[in-house]
């Protein structure tokens, strides 16, 4: 059985590791902000979620760059229909 000492993550590993994290962080935080019953706490943790998110765009930056995050461009009717089904979900909640 390894260590910890003897155990070394790869770029990518790191990477993925930050990016879970920084996602994780930010996912707190949004808890935090919708539960916070004052401004300045929801001040204060809404400056600590944008700090959070800018990390994690540029983690996600540094994978793609790496080519260790792939994205597909998204067919014009799968937006279409992202679109369609979010619009309906919209005026229900409106009704």
């Amino acid at each position: 059985m390894k260590t910890k000492m003897e155990v070394t993550l790869s770029e990518k590993d790191a990477l993925q590791d930050m990016l879970d994290a920084e996602k994780l962080l930010m996912s707190y935080y949004n808890v935090a902000l919708t539960e916070g019953s004052c401004k300045p706490f929801r001040k204060e943790i809404m400056k600590h979620y944008t700090a959070h998110a800018d990390t994690q765009f540029s983690v996600y930056e540094a994978m793609l760059a790496r080519g260790y995050y792939e994205t597909k461009p998204a067919e014009k009717q799968m937006v279409d229909q992202s679109a369609d089904k979010f619009s309906k979900s919209l005026k229900q909640i409106r009704a």
